[in-house]
């Protein structure tokens, strides 16, 4: 909900209210008629449509006129495409079979690899390389929305100088002169800066540049660093090394602040390892457990199976205590822990003492030195170094022994004085992310040649001398390390776009050696590491993805005492400032995949707000959509208000990544710039601050309230939503869930089709999922039924993170289309796959579960009864099917829909004059004009072509042949999809599990073929 005087209204309306056990918001939380009231319009902000009930002849003139208009929607004309044959066709390329590519995407932190679909040398979609550590087969959201950067409109197109065209020659030419002039004097007066640097072969370089010109001084800043991670390790070992997790080894984890699962480069292997000791199934009753400490509400956070809300300046204090309890000396501050922070405490204590080797920390890389190396040293003390956690070299390749800090901060104060002569910055935007009290922009002004290499004309550019435009990594050769030091050959998979060069073009001229090109550069160092057969070992590389031999050996190393002395309980109201869950720290803010993406537990798109406690709300007299001014450190920012069932009071959270400039169309605008708050001495937010309302207040778009379908059920009529049990009470009980603790029970036989006796449809379900002797839709055994194929799927709620991968990844292999924050406020979002967030229990500190909801592909589909024109129908593989130039947009369907999970094309959201956009879409999937409703059909596209391929070789198709876009993104292994006539398919023997379930199928009796694993808990008994 959005609208502030309703909000505010029913905010005061809410004192003495019993909240429901299950809901989205604390306006649902509320029950207030008003709420009802205003949730049964399907589009409140259009409420004044119906401000004045309409009498018969009114309803049929609009009948009317939404039929003529729809038909005439539907007949919008195509634009006119030119086809144009190959006068020599390429080796190897066949139209319309698609050629997959191994490559990795950099990141900070490490590489994570990638296999690249490329239709007729265009790369359309990525997916996870299985042979790759930091991917294991999937991907998160922003390697799958790295493709829609590659061919971004807004991408900088040409050399600039001073804003006006030029060549890369003559920007060479000037910096072979600066160089040359500063080689008498060893380098000094010229400068490189340089994001995180996880490539071997440009640490290499770096290092050779380093080497030649002594005095050439080579900076380092990421946002996101690791400055706090180093200097713990320096404090616990005296040198920097990384805690490399293995999370499928521990039986007991605790999260420290931090956002392993969802965020980070390394969060896919995690939150795979993770997730496959969670999944209860067969003969698997035994499962990990998760601890969760955090001031927001995060993605982790919600996966925990027990979650303690503390600020995040307290977690020192915190893990201090928990160190000195389990036996590592440290000194502890003199405040005391209030009864439920000492409570968990002693629980967690009891349990990691219990699973010594078994047990694992992870701090966030926000949290303090003293926190990283007190997790060191428990590690030590619990038996755990080599079991569950590895000590590796870190995986930057150059400058992983530099404060990042530090390093701006020094060239920040150098170019303000006169000293640099020549800035090349490689990448990055560090105008808009530095710490504040840098300066960056106003240093930048004094230096006489500054040169920027980036894929966009952002804000940094734009202060600039020279903008190079930068290739994007699917059109440059380069190689990448990952977390645990594998390294992968980047291969590109398209000509650069925009005549681009890349970092290692760059460094070849300060090196003197102009003409060496990128794939130079990668194979001189590789050939030099692998001298014998290397050309074998070459391709090798590139078809597997990964340089075999590379992962890092582990150290052994040994804790020392950690001696500092706590720090005084610091007072007042906390600003935590934390990237952001899907435009991290403002590199993907031009990116709509990501911008319209809902965050995993807010759900809000396209801006980052200020996140509060409702008791902190309370005290501040502040509501949801009211812009308040946070001071801290005598800065300011303004952005609205979000009031976050869980937070810890006393704390703001603030994502980091929008309030950009000069990001391109999609992101210029959007949302406050939080980095204005962010200084060289509080990276990570600050303690103290004050918080003013303005008087204004904004709508922010949220998709929380959106497709609600059980919003008007009475507390005594519950549907069977999301359904919990506990790990004991499977033991007894593999089908039951705990009492209370699923969305209530079947509420009787109010079908909308009737709905056989018990034991008749016990025995249709066992022919319809196990023998394929039928199917009953509708109008009985369906004579078109398919004795050799039935799709179904399977979704896992317990190993669901709510990541948004799934979603991601069908935008990408379905081209669906961003509509905006404008329509998104109206509802009007068009991804084919949500999830669902439901809050349990009080405000305060609810319990946060997630329901991913495609299609269900029923077969008794209560959309397909209601369409006039047939637009919608049942396949007789049991695929609801869409027939898009059928559909006149009744949106019957959609209204008789009772998941709420298909989508229509109120305008023309396909942009279908931009070229660059064109070259992304799959070829596969038609693009969608206005007019038409859209929904998932289960990738019917990846369904044919596993047809096909077993028609050509005259078989049937296998288990597995066919992997659905959201289940092969799906980063824990969430979704299973298969043919349920096969009673080995891995879709079948998940149907049987005793904790399977259809959603609203005692209900209504729609028969889904998308059913749920119920969600299974594993709570320690003393803090039950």
């Amino acid at each position: 909900m959005n609208d502030h005087n309703d909000v505010a209204q029913m905010r005061a309306e809410l004192s003495g209210k019993t909240g429901k056990d299950f809901w989205k918001s604390l306006e649902e939380y509320s029950g207030t008629e008003r709420f009802k009231d205003w949730l049964k319009k399907e589009h409140p902000q259009a409420a004044d449509l119906f401000a004045i009930a309409p009498d018969r002849r009114s309803v049929l003139q609009l009948m009317g006129a939404s039929l003529a208009l729809a038909g005439f929607n539907a007949c919008t004309k195509q634009p006119q495409e030119r086809i144009y044959a190959y006068a020599k066709n390429p080796e190897a390329v066949v139209p319309g079979t698609p050629l997959y590519f191994a490559t990795a995407m950099p990141w900070a932190g490490g590489a994570i690899g990638l296999l690249v679909e490329n239709h007729m040398g265009r790369p359309t979609k990525v997916e996870g390389n299985e042979m790759h550590p930091a991917s294991l087969g999937a991907t998160d959201s922003f390697a799958q929305a790295s493709v829609l950067d590659l061919y971004d409109p807004d991408r900088a197109t040409s050399v600039l100088h001073r804003g006006r065209s030029s060549t890369w020659d003559a920007f060479f030419s000037e910096l072979r002169t600066a160089v040359t002039i500063a080689s008498s004097k060893k380098g000094e007066g010229v400068r490189v800066l340089t994001r995180a640097v996880v490539s071997p072969t440009l640490g290499a370089q770096l290092a050779a540049i380093a080497a030649a010109h002594p005095a050439l001084q080579i900076h380092v800043w990421e946002p996101m660093h690791r400055d706090n991670a180093r200097a713990g390790a320096v404090l616990a070992f005296g040198r920097d090394v990384q805690a490399y997790a293995q999370y499928g080894q521990a039986k007991v984890l605790v999260s420290l602040d931090s956002e392993f699962l969802t965020l980070g480069p390394d969060s896919v292997r995690a939150a795979r390892e993770f997730a496959a000791n969670r999944k209860v199934r067969g003969a698997q009753t035994e499962m990990n457990r998760l601890y969760a400490v955090e001031s927001g509400s995060t993605a982790t956070g919600a996966t925990a199976d027990h979650r303690l809300a503390l600020r995040s300046c307290d977690v020192e204090d915190f893990v201090r205590r928990l160190a000195n309890r389990l036996g590592v000396a440290v000194a502890t501050g003199s405040g005391k822990l209030d009864d439920r922070a000492q409570k968990f405490l002693e629980a967690l204590a009891g349990d990691l003492e219990k699973n010594k080797g078994a047990a694992l920390l992870v701090a966030g890389q926000w949290q303090t030195p003293v926190v990283h190396a007190l997790v060191h040293a428990i590690h030590q003390k619990l038996g755990c170094v080599g079991k569950t956690v590895e000590l590796l070299p870190p995986v930057e390749t150059f400058g992983s022994d530099v404060d990042n800090t530090a390093s701006i901060k020094a060239l920040c104060d150098d170019m303000r004085a006169g000293k640099v002569e020549a800035l090349v910055v490689l990448g990055g935007n560090p105008l808009y992310d530095a710490p504040a009290d840098c300066g960056f922009g106003e240093a930048l002004g004094k230096v006489a040649l500054k040169a920027h290499l980036s894929t966009h004309e952002n804000e940094t550019s734009r202060q600039c001398d020279w903008l190079l435009p930068e290739t994007h990594y699917l059109e440059s050769w380069s190689d990448a390390q990952a977390a645990d030091g594998t390294v992968s050959i980047v291969q590109p998979l398209i000509a650069p776009l925009y005549n681009g060069k890349g970092a290692h073009d760059v460094c070849a001229v300060i090196l003197d050696k102009a003409g060496t090109s990128a794939y130079d550069a990668v194979r001189e160092h590789w050939s030099a590491q692998r001298k014998d057969g290397f050309e074998q070992s070459w391709r090798r590389w590139l078809h597997d993805g990964v340089v075999d031999g590379t992962r890092a050996k582990a150290l052994e190393l040994s804790a020392k005492a950690v001696t500092a002395a706590p720090a005084a309980a610091p007072a007042g109201i906390e600003v935590a400032l934390r990237p952001d869950p899907t435009v991290y720290d403002g590199r993907w803010a031009n990116n709509g995949w990501l911008m319209e993406l809902p965050k995993p537990v807010s759900k809000v798109t396209w801006e980052n707000t200020v996140q509060l406690a409702p008791a902190t709300a309370k005290k501040l007299g502040v509501a949801t959509g009211d812009i308040v001014e946070v001071s801290v450190g005598g800065r300011k920012v303004a952005g609205p208000a979000w009031i976050a069932p869980g937070h810890v009071a006393d704390s703001l959270t603030i994502h980091v990544g929008f309030g950009r400039t000069h990001a391109g169309k999609v992101g210029n605008g959007c949302g406050f710039d939080a980095y204005a708050l962010r200084t060289t001495a509080a990276a990570w937010g600050a303690v103290g601050a004050t918080v003013a309302k303005t008087g204004e207040t904004t709508k922010i778009a949220s998709t929380q309230e959106h497709d609600d379908y059980d919003a008007f059920v009475t507390e005594s009529e519950k549907r069977n939503i999301v359904r919990v049990r506990a790990i004991d009470r499977f033991k007894e009980h593999p089908g039951s869930t705990e009492p209370g603790e699923g969305h209530g029970a079947a509420h009787g036989d109010s079908d909308i089709y009737k709905k056989p006796r018990e034991a008749e449809r016990e025995a249709l379900r066992e022919k319809s999922y196990i023998k394929g002797e039928g199917f009953v839709n509708q109008q009985g055994f369906d004579s078109r039924f398919s004795e050799d194929y039935q799709w179904g799927m399977v979704i896992d709620l317990n190993a669901c993170t709510a990541c948004g991968s799934c979603i991601t990844a069908c935008v990408a292999e379905n081209n669906i289309a961003v509509v905006g924050k404008e329509q998104v406020l109206r509802g009007r979002e068009m991804h084919w796959l949500r999830i669902d967030r439901y809050y349990k229990g009080g405000e305060d500190d609810p319990e946060i579960l997630h329901q991913p909801l495609p299609c269900m592909q029923c077969e008794n589909a209560p959309c397909e009864t209601v369409c006039p024109v047939g637009a919608t129908s049942h396949g007789p593989e049991g695929l609801n099917e869409m027939t898009y130039n059928r559909c006149v947009g009744t949106r019957y369907c959609s209204n008789n829909c009772p998941y709420k999970v298909r989508r229509f094309n109120f305008l023309l959201y396909s942009d279908w004059a931009t070229e660059t956009l064109k070259m992304q879409r799959n070829p596969d999937v038609s693009v969608r004009s206005r007019g038409v409703m859209e929904k998932c059909t289960y990738c019917v596209q990846r369904i044919n072509q596993a047809r096909y391929a077993a028609k050509r070789e005259d078989r049937k198709i296998r288990d597995g042949e066919i992997v659905t876009a959201c289940q092969q993104a799906c980063p824990t292994d969430a979704i299973a999809f298969g043919n349920i006539l096969d009673g080995d398919a891995a879709v079948s023997k998940l149907k049987a599990e005793p904790h399977n379930y259809s959603l609203l199928d005692a209900e209504l009796n729609t028969r889904p073929r998308t059913t749920f694993l119920a969600k299974t808990t594993n709570r320690n008994p003393e803090l039950a």
